[in-house]
């Protein structure tokens, strides 16, 4: 497929998108498209951005790349009378420290230059107050979607269920779905009087209601791309809905963070996702002609995405897998103040590590790994425990052997979560390990544990040993952990209300942050993996 340079002007309705209950009452419409006309639409989506405005050190993605590579895009389809909209999977929030401490500010306003058009609620939209995710919104200038997050109060959508764009002659029906996974993954403390139902039984319900109204209908998701359907101990997402619910002709997904290459095609819907961080812009071009999308390409598209090649002498370097593309000048100059701010405050070295510490997604929520058992034996000193468990979800990066800074301690635990601690007895202690000992691999909730070993038997912990020594029926134990996982998240046992529980005010990173001053350097022998759970 050939890109070239042209622009296109987005075209949507105004106003606030109508609820659910207002488009029930409203009966199907007569098509304003024209019989045998073929009207040619562009579909551009991101998603999982997570704080990545900034391109990294090797010149990788970044926003002002982005804004190049769309707006030429743009100007290519309008020169071919075609139309777009550009969407996003949501999950903007969490994940690089110059955006994290800045409320993703840059990033939002970044979203506002490029003209997104509406993006799905992420379960990372919710790691920070609500007060935040509406000032957040204002930044950003185009509508969040969720048709499944509600007011606990009232029972209506938080945000819009769905916005309807009118694209030439059609109208576009652009619905959003978060994954009930939040319940678990967003901070419980934020989530107080928000009520998460199911994406796949308010669809049932929204999808055929929005068939009346649009000729097209766009699921925007953050629900996860499993293959064949198989979510383990995730939620249901896209394949599952689009199984389950007919009438969808194309979901924009995000979550599980999957780079799809190809649509995968289930009961004549699209699934799409653009893997992870702006690295991708994903794009599919569509003719609808007579009620129906006769014809589909689509790509992902790289955004300064390089590749290790060996030279003539033997060296590697790091080359474009495609024509580099430049950056985008008023983005940078908006960018650029954000960058240096945040620079200025992270850069400052706590400490030395003889080792990478291993914090990778695929890897730290599949087995126990050095920077796992760091992390919880830092909750646990700091707080006088036994024990200390952290779940992996909240581990997102490694720590990678060399001086450590501010700023890298702050890439593995960005959630500015409080380190808290309960004194159980043996049988509450038990209880409490049985549940996290059996958090399924490959998901956020995989413990990771300092002090205890233990035998998983039938779905029962047997066998504890406490800092080498077997458990003592009529002692007290203190397990420590991050008020998150205390609060019921990632599906661990809330413990917020026993009475022995205490939030220690210390939040995690700071934590780590002054374990590694005092403990360096690092010794990443000290911290390998011993086999805590035996299964």
């Amino acid at each position: 497929m050939k890109f070239t340079k042209r622009f296109i002007t987005q075209l949507a309705i105004t106003g606030v998108a109508l609820s659910v209950t207002a488009c029930s009452m409203m009966g199907p419409q007569k098509p304003d498209w024209q019989e045998d006309k073929e009207y040619r639409v562009t579909i551009l989506h991101t998603n999982d951005h997570h704080g990545r405005f900034w391109q990294n050190g090797n010149g990788e993605y970044g926003m002002a790349a982005r804004k190049t590579l769309i707006d030429n895009i743009r100007e290519e389809v309008a020169l071919d009378d075609g139309n777009s909209l550009l969407l996003s999977g949501g999950d903007i929030n969490t994940g690089v420290p110059e955006s994290d401490l800045q409320d993703a500010e840059p990033d939002f306003r970044g979203m506002n230059m490029l003209k997104y058009d509406a993006m799905a609620l992420g379960n990372h939209e919710f790691d920070n107050p609500l007060s935040v995710l509406k000032k957040q919104q204002e930044w950003a200038g185009f509508p969040f979607l969720s048709a499944n997050i509600l007011d606990a109060k009232t029972g209506k959508p938080l945000f819009d269920a769905y916005k309807i764009f009118q694209v030439d002659d059609l109208k576009i029906a652009v619905v959003g779905f978060t994954t009930d996974d939040t319940v678990k993954l967003g901070n419980p403390e934020y989530l107080e009087g928000i009520k998460i139902e199911s994406p796949i039984t308010v669809a049932k319900k929204l999808i055929p209601e929005l068939r009346k109204k649009a000729d097209l209908v766009v699921a925007v998701t953050h629900m996860g791309h499993y293959k064949d359907g198989n979510y383990g101990g995730n939620a249901p997402g896209d394949v599952t809905l689009a199984r389950t619910v007919p009438g969808i002709d194309v979901i924009v997904g995000g979550h599980s963070q999957t780079p799809l290459f190809a649509p995968d095609e289930q009961n004549g819907t699209l699934i799409l996702q653009a893997h992870e961080w702006g690295k991708y812009v994903g794009r599919l071009d569509f003719v609808y002609k007579n009620g129906a999308i006769v014809w589909s390409q689509y790509k992902l598209i790289p955004v300064n995405l390089k590749k290790k090649v060996k030279t003539a002498d033997g060296k590697s370097e790091r080359v474009f897998i495609e024509e580099e593309i430049a950056q985008d000048p008023t983005m940078l100059e908006m960018l650029t103040p954000f960058q240096e701010k945040g620079q200025k405050e992270l850069n400052i070295e706590i400490g030395f590590s003889d080792s990478d510490f291993i914090g990778d997604r695929s890897v730290v929520r599949n087995q126990e790994t050095n920077l796992g058992n760091l992390i919880a034996h830092a909750m646990q000193k700091k707080v006088n425990a036994d024990i200390g468990i952290m779940n992996s979800g909240g581990i997102r990066d490694n720590l990678e052997k060399g001086i450590v800074t501010y700023k890298s301690v702050l890439k593995v635990q960005p959630f500015g979560n409080m380190v808290s601690y309960v004194d159980f007895t043996a049988d509450e202690l038990t209880d409490y390990l049985s549940v996290a000992a059996a958090k399924q691999a490959g998901t956020g909730a995989f413990a990771q544990f300092s002090g205890v070993a233990l035998t998983l038997k039938d779905g029962k912990a047997t066998n504890i040993m406490v800092n080498g020594k077997a458990l003592d029926a009529a002692k007290t134990y203190r397990i420590a952990m991050n008020n998150y996982t205390a609060s019921g998240g990632d599906g661990y046992p809330k413990i917020v209300d026993h009475p022995n529980y205490v939030n220690s005010g210390y939040v995690d990173a700071d934590v780590l942050v002054e374990y590694i001053r005092n403990n360096y350097p690092l010794e990443g022998a000290k911290f390998a993996p011993t086999g805590a759970v035996k299964r």
